[in-house]
């Protein structure tokens, strides 16, 4: 039975104030920390405390999760002066949630392990929606002891939590599940916009395929987007943009060719060069549009 019970949190984006939020729902103490000073206040009103650096947030703490953009935000965050690493008592777990290149999450691993910090690489998948109604699916890497006493923390911001293997096992986990997340998304653009343009509307479509082998969890979600036209954000083009990014790096490390997914990495350059980077990822459907001059809404 896991023992923690005073989190600190770092990094209340459009996931992080939410799964904080649950965090202070399933009665845990929270501390909290970020660059934007809001989203504290409205976590602070819920009776989270203020903090004003990395290393004070993780004070006197059990744990404490980083929940950041990217790699170098998280060694900043965590190795860096006033970080993380600087506060935290001695067996503390540090567990990074963000995603980020399995590299990095090995790297931050090693620091934590000659600091006597424990580690663990926790991505999520689930977007906003998932954030908020605290159903993520989690993917670890670490130490199965460290993953055990964590379960508590994990059932308050998801409904799967699955231990992927050793540091950097969560976000090599987490690569692949963005590779499919991106080229399903962009099959979904490709299909709706060809039904349109076939003169078929495309809500019928989408109706009539989500029930058979084609459904998925993408469709259900990006299709209505892209059938409405609302690419309101919950995540984001440049942060899917950087998890393929990722991927590819990794796969040349690996010496893993990747070839459908560098075809969706170019639609996905091409749409942050038009600065559509803050849109939601449903959007990747717009290169689609464009080339074809046809609009699925």
């Amino acid at each position: 039975m896991s023992d923690l019970k005073q989190i600190g949190f770092i990094g209340l984006g459009i996931m992080g104030k939410p799964m904080a939020k649950n965090l202070i729902k399933a009665g845990f103490g929270l501390q909290v920390h970020s660059r934007s000073n809001g989203p504290v206040k409205e976590l602070v009103e819920l009776g989270a405390k203020e903090t004003n650096t990395p290393s004070e947030c993780a004070e006197n703490m059990d744990a404490v999760i980083t929940m950041l953009p990217d790699g170098p935000d998280s060694e900043a965050v965590i190795l860096g002066d006033s970080g993380v690493l600087a506060g935290i008592t001695k067996g503390a777990i540090i567990i990074d949630m963000s995603s980020i290149a399995p590299g990095i999450s090995q790297k931050i691993a090693q620091s934590c392990e000659a600091s006597g910090a424990e580690f663990l690489d926790a991505p999520v998948s689930g977007g906003e929606p998932g954030a908020i109604e605290g159903t993520l699916a989690i993917m670890v890497g670490g130490k199965q002891e460290v993953f055990d006493n964590s379960q508590n923390i994990f059932e308050a911001v998801g409904s799967s939590y699955v231990l992927c293997g050793d540091y950097g096992a969560g976000n090599t986990t987490k690569l692949a599940n963005q590779i499919i997340v991106a080229t399903n998304i962009a099959a979904v653009g490709e299909a709706l916009v060809l039904a349109k343009k076939a003169g078929l509307e495309p809500q019928k479509v989408f109706d009539a395929i989500k029930g058979g082998l084609a459904g998925s969890n993408v469709l259900n979600a990006k299709g209505p987007m892209m059938i409405s036209g609302n690419f309101n954000p919950g995540f984001r083009i440049k942060l899917h943009h950087k998890d393929i990014r990722n991927s590819m790096l990794t796969g040349s490390d690996l010496g893993v060719s990747l070839p459908v997914t560098s075809l969706v990495q170019q639609i996905i350059v091409s749409l942050v060069n038009e600065g559509k980077g803050e849109l939601d990822h449903s959007a990747i459907a717009n290169f689609v549009e464009k080339i074809n001059d046809q609009s699925i809404s």
